[in-house]
């Protein structure tokens, strides 16, 4: 019985008092009978009548039977013929306890998450399951170990969506006959062992050292080919190697201790080469 039907007895009481009241004044002998009558009155009507909130619907059973269902507002129960039951059809969060599974590559996980359902069909969920909450959580926690036993421990790790989903699925296939409206499942907590976590920390660590040595690796080949083709283009031209080499003086800057000591003129190195190049040449002609 909700606190606002004791407000309703206060009012209907006062009120049948005062009646009580008056049928003394008219006659003293029925004044007793008059407030014993008021109070029993005052008392049915205050449990006659039920406030139903907005989010709520009231079942009632006339005589053990499903009769009617109804919405917000004031209701009249009759007493001792009906009774009435309170179904709340917001949206219900139920938590997934954490479950022990192993999946299909013989891992042992612990998982846990939560389901968001709501009361569609209040009839169906009163007269077709004896308690539907709890149906509902043995029944997506039936669903958890089953879905993941039979994943391997990447798909778990990879497709938490996908899964989610998959369960999602089952549940609300099974809870439709229930009344029962499943919203969303989600998968919170997935934890393993931690010899396993070590285990994959390392692997990553391996991956992410492999990758960085192929991009080092690639960087190296690419540079080698801009040198070769640099080399290229300076022997297809005279200058470019002085040109090279007087660049390189210059960006050595004007400081004091950046001396620069040339030893051999350039132009003896090109004639040296140029010496070379026609020695060979002869060799292959002979």
């Amino acid at each position: 019985m909700k606190a606002v039907n004791f407000l309703f007895f206060l009012i209907l009481l006062v009120i049948f008092e005062a009646m009580a009241a008056f049928m003394y004044l008219i006659h003293p002998a029925l004044g007793g009978l008059g407030m014993v009558g008021a109070f029993f009155t005052a008392l049915f009507i205050s449990i006659a009548i039920k406030i139903v909130d907005q989010w709520e619907n009231i079942v009632i059973l006339r005589f053990g039977k499903l009769n009617s269902v109804k919405g917000a507002g004031i209701r009249l129960v009759i007493p001792i013929v009906d009774r009435a039951i309170f179904v709340d059809t917001r949206i219900l969060t139920l938590d997934i306890p954490k479950q022990q599974v192993i999946t299909k590559d013989n891992v042992p996980v612990s998982i846990n998450g939560v389901v968001y359902f709501r009361v569609a069909q209040p009839t169906e969920a009163i007269t077709k399951v004896q308690n539907f909450v709890f149906a509902m959580s043995q029944y997506a926690q039936a669903t958890l170990r089953d879905v993941i036993g039979g994943m391997t421990l990447d798909q778990l790790l990879a497709e938490r969506e996908k899964i989610g989903k998959e369960i999602e699925q089952m549940v609300e296939k099974a809870s439709a006959s229930w009344g029962l409206e499943v919203s969303n499942i989600k998968i919170q907590d997935i934890d393993m062992p931690e010899e396993l976590k070590k285990m994959m920390s390392r692997q990553a660590s391996a991956e992410r050292e492999k990758r960085a040595t192929i991009t080092k690796a690639e960087g190296d080949k690419e540079a080698a080919y801009n040198l070769a083709a640099a080399a290229a283009t300076m022997a297809a031209s005279p200058g470019a190697m002085q040109l090279r080499t007087l660049q390189t003086v210059d960006g050595l800057g004007p400081t004091a201790s950046n001396t620069v000591v040339l030893a051999v003129p350039l132009e003896l190195m090109e004639l040296a080469q140029n010496a070379n190049i026609l020695k060979r040449k002869q060799v292959q002609q002979s």
